[in-house]
């Protein structure tokens, strides 16, 4: 089930991946790979190990040539114009690199002298990025003492230090705490606002559904699905769970929705609480239902509903097949 990737010369199409395809042997690690992300837009990719979602970056990033197709970053080729691209993008790996006997300023003003950036200029971006990462506090603190988290700000300072109009980051919150990647999700939502494109994987859904403006799902090589979240929701036929706290008689409950059937189903109970699947999205349908409990006098004191998460439609489209 997919939604098709339409391809565009637009200007605000920044990634836009033309049916790439990676072959080792008798392996196709990418499959016939397609999609676009927008200007200021937070594209997640998303697939268990060995999907194909690293070897789709490093073509983005140059750093490997597809068998076949071709991708555009800021509208130049990875295959004819990889020094354009590589002036247009800035790569976060999942794993990096660092010089353990430099600063952080340090780091950072040796990726600006190699981007050729001099001068006042040269200050003016070291400054603006390390208070942008939060380094700005450590900026004489050498490498080898920072933590997880800030070493994760570094390598994200390195990636943008040029000021590229696309961001392709690799598993970018991978062990960091909850507050460290509570503040990387705010620092790149903040660079998608500048305008610029990112492309990020990652294995925390959560993360990458309250971050994202869309997503593409790829397993064994091939993208199964891309779009909005909202879209992906709706060709899945979606369901939202439905909790209802009582003052009692949660078995009468469940016993009344049970016999209204579809699209009510699986229902359970105890005393005090009521839980049960409701198909489709309608707010309205579930005001009206709602309003018949209460009608039927029901003690009703909360009654939510929760849509469909990303996990829901990662586990929905996937079957942990690995090649």
């Amino acid at each position: 089930m997919v939604v098709p990737a339409v391809h565009s010369s637009s200007p605000d199409i920044k990634i836009d991946a033309r049916r790439l395809y990676r072959i080792f042997g008798s392996t196709r690690a990418v499959n016939d790979v397609s999609f676009e992300v927008g200007a200021g837009q937070v594209y997640g990719f998303i697939g268990p190990n060995g999907a194909g979602k690293t070897t789709t970056m490093r073509i983005l990033s140059t750093l490997d040539l597809p068998d076949y197709g071709d991708a555009l970053v800021d509208g130049f080729s990875v295959i004819n114009d990889p020094d354009r691209v590589r002036r247009r993008l800035g790569f976060m790996p999942d794993g990096f690199g660092t010089y353990p006997n430099m600063t952080c300023i340090e780091y950072l003003d040796f990726f600006a002298r190699a981007y050729g950036i001099i001068g006042r200029e040269r200050m003016r971006t070291l400054r603006f990025t390390l208070a942008y990462t939060g380094l700005d506090k450590i900026a004489e603190k050498p490498v080898r003492s920072l933590s997880k988290g800030m070493r994760q700000r570094l390598c994200l300072g390195r990636a943008m230090i040029h000021n590229p109009t696309v961001l392709i980051l690799d598993e970018p919150a991978n062990g960091l705490d909850p507050r460290a990647r509570i503040e990387l999700r705010n620092m790149l939502r903040g660079l998608a606002q500048q305008g610029k494109a990112l492309l990020v994987s990652s294995h925390i859904l959560t993360e990458l559904g309250e971050m994202c403006d869309a997503i593409g799902i790829i397993e064994q090589g091939k993208l199964i699905v891309t779009g909005t979240v909202t879209e992906i929701r709706r060709q899945l036929q979606p369901q939202v769970t439905v909790r209802v706290h009582l003052l009692g008689r949660g078995e009468e409950l469940a016993a009344w929705l049970q016999r209204r059937g579809e699209p009510i189903h699986a229902v359970s109970a105890s005393a005090e609480n009521v839980e049960f699947k409701l198909s489709g999205d309608d707010p309205q349908a579930r005001h009206q239902l709602l309003q018949q409990m209460i009608e039927e006098r029901f003690p009703v004191v909360d009654f939510s509903a929760q849509r469909s998460t990303l996990e829901d439609v990662f586990m929905h489209l996937t079957t942990g097949a690995v090649q």
